[in-house]
């Protein structure tokens, strides 16, 4: 279960066990999202609650756009920022 947020490359910050009510609390939040946060009354409860909060977080998110690559771009575009290196297959067309 403590390996679930490894998997999709998170790191859970755990903050230092309180006793409250004598009875220990545990706290922690994800680094790369630090307003996801969570506790309860061991660690299983804390990394459970993280990841519903997490997956709540995710549904709200819309889907990653491809990320730009010089084959989307027209010749004019990609000459637009042509810095001098070749690319690989790429060719004027001829006229």
């Amino acid at each position: 279960m403590f390996d679930i947020f490894d998997e999709i490359n998170l790191t859970v910050v755990e903050l230092p066990i309180e006793i409250e009510e004598e009875k220990p609390v545990y706290r922690g939040f994800i680094r790369e999202l630090p307003f996801i946060s969570g506790e309860g009354s061991s660690r299983q409860e804390l990394y459970r609650q993280l990841a519903e909060k997490y997956q709540e977080y995710s549904e709200t998110q819309e889907p990653v756009q491809e990320e730009m690559t010089s084959s989307l771009l027209s010749y004019e575009e990609l000459l637009k920022y042509y810095d001098g290196e070749s690319f690989d297959g790429f060719q004027l067309p001829h006229q």
